[in-house]
């Protein structure tokens, strides 16, 4: 991804992903009050499908109009209920969402190199490793934690049935071959000091690089 959005700069650009309930958000929020650029995939993912944008009228067609709230916006509860439990249908929508996330991202990208050629940019990402978006960058940032741990914390979380948790863990990629595919990996198992101790140093590591490459 970065190779084509980023060709020619030197930029550290960052992925960090993880699985559902793993504790990426966390991590994310330690990244940006170090400084860091945060681009958000979800939030541009929310952006891209606003009512009347190409990706939103595509996803109804498909869907239909029950998937919408009262507002005419797509009601993201009514949506998932659908695909994670089906994986053809989750490939379906990711398939009319990514390239618009994936080109805003890189315009983000771009903006966030002008401005601040030394910045640490993370590209905050859940899908990053499914989507293919990790092509090019710097390092990526695994938070992982067990999936035992991880079925507790999203029970707890969202207040689902163990098999509603479970089917939603399940439609991402194993987070054990994430950390495998990851280069680095924050361990989010233990306390929150812990991982915020790790996040800490993996972003000063990232900074030490993005000075001596602007």
């Amino acid at each position: 991804m970065v190779n084509s959005i980023n060709k020619g700069e030197k930029l550290i650009v960052a992925g960090l992903t993880g699985g559902i309930a793993t504790g990426k958000s966390t991590v994310s929020r330690v990244f940006q009050r170090a400084g860091g650029v945060v681009i958000d995939a979800d939030i541009i993912a929310r952006q891209v499908v606003s009512p009347g944008s190409p990706a939103y009228r595509e996803i109804v067609n498909y869907f239909g109009e029950h998937i919408l709230d009262e507002n005419g916006g797509i009601d993201r509860e009514t949506l998932g209920n659908i695909i994670f439990n089906d994986a053809a249908e989750k490939e379906r929508l990711n398939r009319m969402v990514h390239p618009h996330v994936i080109d805003r991202a890189g315009v983000q990208v771009k903006r966030a190199g002008r401005e601040k050629p030394d910045a640490v940019i993370i590209l905050d990402v859940p899908l990053l490793l499914e989507s293919r978006m990790d092509e090019g960058l710097a390092e990526i940032i695994v938070v992982y934690t067990p999936e035992d741990i991880q079925l507790k914390r999203l029970i707890a979380r969202d207040k689902l049935t163990s098999t509603q948790a479970l089917s939603r863990i399940r439609s991402q990629m194993p987070i054990e071959q994430k950390k495998k595919l990851g280069t680095i990996v924050i361990d989010n198992s233990g306390s929150l000091e812990d991982t915020e101790k790790q996040a800490v140093t993996v972003y000063h590591r990232l900074e030490e690089r993005a000075v001596i490459s602007s």
